[in-house]
This record gives structure tokens, sequence and C-alpha cells, in this order.
């Protein structure tokens, strides 16, 4: 069955197979209908993610600070765009992770990065309870990619207490229905080794940051998944700037710039 014929459970049941492969799941993370169909047709591409970062960046708004309204259209607009399966970074929930989550599936959604801010962990469960059963309501094998800032909201603490606390919550995440674990930082390969010990194999969802392991080194180490946040639009900013300060010397469009939108 091609993907333009799947519903929206079997694209759940796809990206949850996609998850479950031996092989590291690599997904481009996207902002916007262009660059979702951008991505879509390369061949390498089995599946989207959207960059809530990069959303809230692309409206005018600082990271978190999106409205639920704006960025569930945003998201919408992504899942329309393409026959993939899509996983949209939705914050923390907006207030309200259970009804956040509906509302995603209604618009095609099959999964999620929501994150714990670091709360207490019975509220950070009782949120990935509310998105569990979000899906179950709906009929969809919601795929949540728990996201716990244990490392990147550790502040000044020891690295191995924040990983202590990111397997704690990881496997309450994982208990209350959690399909993974994010778990975003600069891992290096000790630190992956006991997240992937302590969380499970296959369970451990990364970032592909500058300074990071590679995909391949990462799959090596039992991480079930990699995405890219925010850099996806840096780089193509970047090159947005970069072009724009040619033009304003005596540069010219490129004779080989592609089509693509």
């Amino acid at each position: 069955m091609s993907s333009s014929e799947m519903t929206t459970p079997e694209k759940a049941l796809a990206l949850k197979a996609l998850h479950e492969a031996p092989e590291i799941l690599r997904v481009v993370n996207v902002w916007d209908a262009i660059t979702a169909r951008t991505v879509a047709d390369l061949p390498g591409t089995r599946a989207l993610a959207t960059a809530g970062h990069s959303i809230a960046a692309s409206h005018g708004f600082a990271d978190g600070e999106i409205p639920r309204d704006v960025a569930l259209t945003a998201v919408a607009e992504i899942v329309a765009a393409t026959d993939l399966p899509v996983t949209a970074d939705l914050d923390a929930g907006f207030g309200d992770p259970g009804e956040t989550v509906r509302r995603a599936i209604g618009a095609g959604v099959v999964g999620a990065n929501v994150e714990d801010r670091l709360v207490p962990l019975p509220q950070a469960v009782r949120a990935v309870e509310a998105i569990v059963a979000a899906g179950s309501a709906e009929g969809v094998d919601f795929q949540l990619n728990a996201r716990t800032d244990a490392l990147v909201r550790g502040g000044d603490r020891p690295i191995q207490e924040s990983v202590a606390d990111a397997i704690e919550r990881g496997r309450a995440f994982l208990e209350a229905g959690a399909s993974l674990v994010f778990v975003p930082g600069v891992l290096d390969r000790e630190v992956t080794q006991q997240l992937v010990a302590g969380i499970g194999e296959r369970k451990v969802s990364v970032i592909g940051l500058p300074g990071a392991l590679s995909a391949a080194e990462y799959e090596e180490l039992g991480v079930a998944r990699i995405s890219y946040g925010p850099m996806t639009q840096r780089v193509a900013l970047r090159a947005l700037r970069d072009l724009a300060t040619d033009l304003y010397g005596t540069g010219v469009v490129p004779e080989d710039t592609p089509a693509l939108n």
C-alpha cells in the first residue's frame, strides 16, 4: 500500500515500524508546506518532522511562545503537503496536551514531541497519559516522542545527575505509554550509551546538533531516531542571508538554482 492510500491510523503504524526498525530513523525537520514538499521528494525520506522553533520563528514568535491555533494551522498545512507520516513538535502541549494532540490527530498528525520542561515527574507523567488516551480515543497508535529536558534544563548540576534524571523520567514516560524518549542536547558516546542502557534499546531519540555524533554512530549505539530541530531552518536562512549579501554587491542569482518552489 502506498503512503497516499494510508489512513491516519495506518500512517501511525508505519511511523511505529520506522521507530522500531534496526535502522535509525532520520527525520529532517520542516516548517511549512514548501519545505515539506522539498524534503518529502527526496528518495531517503520515510517520514517528516515539524520544527516547533522554526514554525514559531517563521510566524514572528520566539520559541515556545507561538499560540496553539497558529501552530496547529501550520502543522496542518505541512500534513496536507505530503502523503508521508508526519510527527509534530507540539512544545509542552499548550496547556492541554490531550486536547492539543486530539486536534493534531484531526489534522492527520500521527506522532509528536511534547516536552516536560522539568515539571515535577507526576505532572509530566499525567501529560503523557493524557496524550496516549487522546490517541486511543481517536483510534490512532499515536507515536509520542516524550521529551525530557533533564539535560538542557539541568543547570549546573553534575551531568550524571541529569542523566539519572533523564533515565528516571524516560522510564516513567514509557510506562505511561510513550513510544520513545527524546533527550535533547549534544550527546557524546558515553552519555548515549548510558541513556540507551537505562531507557532501552531503540527507545531513545536524539537531536543532531553541531558537535553531536553522526546518525550512523547513534544507530550503532541503539538510538531509534534522530532529528535536527531548528538547524535546518538556520542553514536555509544562512543561504538566504549569504545570497542577499552577494546580491547587494556584484552578484547574480546562480544559473544552476533549482526551481524547488
